[in-house]
């Protein structure tokens, strides 16, 4: 079975139902993530969820199809998740199918995005023409689709959006469709709508969640990052990538605190405080809930460091924009490094 970007949320029901291998590939890899974690919210019985790489499969071809017969810790259901390069899977998949298709047990549902790969790979020969498998090309998002995409998530979740509420959120995330996924789950939290209870949205609705959003999901990993955290460095790294967050969203949220900072500087001059700022100055300067931490990080970075670490981020964000492929691990490396210099300047 084969689709693409356009089809696949109608395709998707039918998938869930006959299929146990679903590949997801393309040039838009959010959009193959953001695919690949709906089928697994739509599987009846998901259950425990194994992640593999590409490296773990490509040094075992039989590690999948062990993977796929085991039993769960606690003897229940279970998924295999694989983030692969390439043509990594073939050999895997094609292992899965052989012995399955020689007497082994049932295998659970193996779910497998594939960076770098498209339908013409052999990995999608392999399984196109399968009834027990689903290959899905997700080819780079325009602002038309991603805006009907957000449309058909909001009716599901039970959310009446306007065309221009619905454009407003695909290009508030920049056409990442896991950032618009989290915004309408939001939305309909937010506002307590369901399939059931349908509520309309308001722009205020819209600019309310959108601050949360910023605040919960990225402060965290700012914060973390800008005080020299190391020993929540990792959680936090590893929360970015459970949760799919968007590496230049996220970058930007640093970029804005640094911005930030230097602006404090520039109002505090040589020698001023920030205990000694009225309330009034402190909101015109953007400081809210997070003032014990923006005023440790005021501390840390200032003159030559600031400017080091303006700089830094400008050529971090040049170098993710040439190589967007790997923009979620060229911002680990660059949040790691400049969390090691906000610790080594407590």
């Amino acid at each position: 079975m084969k689709t693409t970007n356009s089809k696949f949320r109608a395709d998707a029901p039918r998938a869930v139902r006959s299929c146990r291998i679903f590949f997801f590939c393309g040039p838009d890899e959010a959009g193959a993530s953001a695919a690949a974690n709906r089928i697994v919210d739509m599987l009846p019985n998901a259950g425990e969820r194994v992640d593999l790489s590409g490296s773990e499969l490509k040094s075992d071809p039989a590690k999948l199809g062990d993977e796929a017969r085991s039993t769960s810790l606690f003897g229940g259901d279970r998924h295999i998740f694989a983030r692969v390069q390439g043509e990594e899977a073939l050999e895997p998949l094609r292992t899965l199918i052989e012995t399955g298709e020689a007497g082994s047990a049932d295998a659970c549902p193996v779910i497998v995005v594939a960076t770098g790969a498209t339908d013409k790979s052999r990995t999608a020969k392999l399984l196109e023409k399968r009834g027990d498998a689903l290959v899905a090309m997700f080819w780079p998002p325009d602002l038309r689709s991603v805006t009907g995409a957000v449309r058909g998530m909001g009716d599901e979740a039970g959310l009446r959006l306007t065309d221009m509420l619905a454009e407003r959120i695909a290009a508030g995330v920049q056409l990442d469709v896991r950032l618009a996924q989290s915004e309408i789950d939001k939305l309909a939290l937010y506002l307590d709508a369901s399939p059931q209870s349908p509520r309309d949205v308001s722009p205020n609705d819209l600019e309310a969640i959108t601050a949360v959003s910023e605040e919960d999901d990225f402060a965290p990993l700012v914060n973390t990052v800008l005080s020299g955290q190391l020993e929540a460095l990792p959680n936090e790294l590893r929360r970015m990538r459970e949760q799919s967050m968007n590496a230049v969203g996220l970058l930007l949220a640093v970029e804005r605190r640094a911005a930030q900072l230097a602006r404090i500087h520039a109002k505090l001059g040589r020698g001023g405080s920030l205990a000694n700022m009225s309330r009034g100055e402190k909101a015109s300067l953007g400081i809210y809930r997070e003032e014990r931490d923006i005023a440790a990080q005021v501390h840390t970075w200032r003159g030559a460091k600031l400017s080091r670490l303006l700089e830094k981020l400008a050529d971090l964000h040049r170098t993710m924009m040439t190589h967007s492929r790997d923009a979620d691990l060229l911002l680990a490396q660059g949040l790691t490094e400049i969390a090691r210099a906000a610790a080594a300047k407590r």
